[in-house]
C-alpha cells in the first residue's frame, strides 16, 4: 500500500538546494507518494505564520533551509507545539564537521554571506568583460589585466568571460579584415594582448554552421576555407609584429587557453618584479 508523505519546504532562497535535499532522500523510500508544499524567499518573521498555519492543517513533516536564528527559532518552536517534525536540512553534515574539527557553528544565510575582497574582484571583473565584449567600449582598455584579440569565431567571449569568473578583468576585440584596431588598443600598455588562432578547416566548419543558424544562404567568404587561410595568415603576421603572443585555440578548451593566459600573466608579472 503506497504511503502519502506530506513535506513542507521553507528556503531562505530559491529553493532549489532542498528541493534537491528532499528528491533524493525520497527516493530510498519504497512505496511512498509525495505531497509537497514549498516556500520560497522565507526571510522575514511576518512569514512564519502562514507556514505554520498550513503545517497545522495538513501536518506531515518540514524541512527547512532558514539560518537566520529569529526566522528559524520561531519556525522550529511553531512546529514544536504542533508536535509536527521539523528538520534544519544541513543540521546533520554541519553538526558532524564541527564534531569532528572542532569548529564553532555560525550559521549564516548562505555561503554568499562570506564576502571577501576575491568576491568583488569577481564581480568587477565580470562587470568589466560584460561591458567590454567584441571590442565595445574600447577607449578605456588600459583598465584590463587581459585583452584578447581575434578572428570572428575564434572563442574570444567565452574565454573572457572564464577568466572573468577568476577575477581577472578580460576584454576582446575582434580583428577584421580591413578594418584598423582602436587606437587605445595599440597603445595600451598595462594590459596583456593576446591574439588567437585557430585552425582554418576548423574555423570554416564554425562559421558555416553560424551562418546556417542565422538561415543565410548567400555565398560569402566569411565561411569561404581559402579566404579564411588569407584571414588567418595576416591575423598571426599582425600579432607577430605586434609582439603579441599566439594561443592557437584549436585542440584546446576554454580551460586550457585560460590557464595559458594566466601563465602568462603570471610570466609577466614576475618578469615586472
Amino acid at each position: 500500500m503506497t504511503e502519502i508523505i506530506r513535506l513542507h519546504l521553507v528556503s531562505h532562497a530559491s529553493g532549489e538546494l532542498i528541493e534537491m535535499l528532499a528528491r533524493n532522500a525520497i527516493a530510498q523510500l519504497e512505496d511512498v507518494q509525495v505531497e509537497r508544499r514549498l516556500w520560497k524567499m522565507v526571510r522575514h518573521l511576518g512569514q512564519v505564520p502562514e507556514i505554520l498555519a498550513a503545517v497545522a492543517e495538513t501536518r506531515g513533516f518540514v524541512l527547512h533551509s532558514i539560518a537566520a536564528i529569529d526566522i528559524r527559532e520561531s519556525l522550529e518552536e511553531g512546529c514544536r507545539r504542533l508536535a509536527v517534525p521539523c528538520m534544519f536540512s544541513l543540521e546533520p553534515l554541519v553538526n558532524r564537521l564541527s564534531e569532528h574539527f572542532d569548529a564553532h557553528v555560525q550559521y549564516r544565510t548562505s555561503a554568499r554571506d562570506i564576502i571577501d575582497e576575491e568576491y568583488y574582484q569577481r564581480v568587477e571583473a565580470m562587470k568589466y568583460t560584460l561591458s567590454h565584449d567584441d571590442g565595445v567600449a574600447t577607449q578605456d582598455l588600459e583598465d584590463a589585466d587581459v585583452v584578447l584579440v581575434g578572428v570572428s569565431r575564434a572563442t574570444k567571449t567565452p574565454t573572457c568571460m572564464y577568466l572573468a569568473s577568476l577575477g581577472i578583468k578580460a576584454a576582446n576585440v575582434p580583428l577584421v579584415p580591413g578594418v584598423p584596431l582602436p587606437d587605445s588598443l595599440v597603445k595600451a600598455k598595462k594590459p596583456l594582448i593576446v591574439g588567437l588562432t585557430v585552425d582554418p578547416t576548423r574555423l570554416a566548419f564554425v562559421r558555416a554552421a553560424r551562418l546556417k543558424a542565422l538561415q543565410e544562404k548567400t555565398p560569402s567568404e566569411y565561411a569561404d576555407l581559402d579566404s579564411l587561410r588569407e584571414e588567418l595568415r595576416d591575423a598571426r603576421r599582425f600579432f607577430v609584429r605586434r609582439g603579441w603572443p599566439v594561443i592557437d585555440v584549436t585542440q584546446r578548451s576554454i580551460e586550457q587557453v585560460a590557464a595559458m593566459i594566466i601563465k602568462l600573466l603570471q610570466e609577466r608579472k614576475n618578469a615586472s618584479s
